[in-house]
């Protein structure tokens, strides 16, 4: 599903953010990725999602070549991989249903499929009836479930969430976590970005540790209580 192959990123002013990453994501596995600040965990996520090229190295998702892939190809790509942000990346001036529309709106989606599609995603993650609210009126939590919905409502085959609970309280961080399990029970593949060592013990799952550019770590789940940065 996602297989990075001798990958490493220097951007022109010389920093190297990532040295010769080798590593491979099954479908439907639930991953986490931590490190430092400056380990290269948002580089890593924006080569998943071809916004950045790697300068060495090739990335492969989906079977596809994404170093080869051609520009035109791109905006289908990112239909299938989104992305949780730790800020929302909301639209203020939009009600919740509208921001969560909006990939759907892009991607030319009828108004009927639409609806039903934007309120299916809502109500999973249990804010149906807040669909007419504008983002500022919603709690931090409230705002980040309002982006998680975003990102699934076009049904991906990979969820990448970069500090998706940074700024959430440990309960709202668990139900957040919760949501991304139910997810990947369904069989999406799922990549997490994560500084908090505490939560990424509770998981139990896979973890990918990076520092200074360099996979450090390929921790399976038995081993991943050892984390640390």
């Amino acid at each position: 599903m996602i297989r990075f192959d001798h990958v490493s990123k220097r951007y022109s002013n010389g920093f190297e953010a990532l040295k010769s990453l080798n590593f491979s994501i099954d479908a439907g596995e639930m991953v986490f990725l931590t490190g430092h600040s400056g380990a290269g965990k948002s580089t890593l996520l924006k080569l998943i999602m071809a916004m950045e090229h790697p300068s060495r190295g090739q990335v492969f998702v989906n079977g596809s070549n994404l170093t080869r892939m051609p520009d035109s190809q791109i905006p289908y790509h990112r239909r299938q991989v989104s992305v949780v942000f730790q800020n929302h990346q909301l639209l203020f001036d939009r009600s919740v249903f509208d921001n969560v529309a909006l990939p759907l709106v892009i991607a030319g989606y009828a108004a009927s499929d639409i609806a039903k599609r934007v309120r299916a995603a809502l109500d999973k993650v249990g804010l149906l009836h807040k669909e007419n609210r504008l983002p500022l009126e919603l709690s931090g939590g409230e705002q980040q479930r309002v982006g998680i919905a975003r990102a699934v409502v076009n049904k991906p085959k990979i969820l990448l969430a970069d500090e998706p609970t940074g700024n959430l309280d440990p309960e709202l961080s668990a139900e957040i976590m919760d949501l991304f399990r139910q997810f990947n029970e369904v069989g999406v593949t799922m990549l997490i970005a994560s500084h908090d060592i505490d939560l990424l013990k509770r998981q139990n799952k896979r973890v990918l540790a990076l520092s200074e550019g360099e996979l450090r770590a390929d921790m399976a789940p038995a081993n991943a209580g050892a984390v640390h940065v």
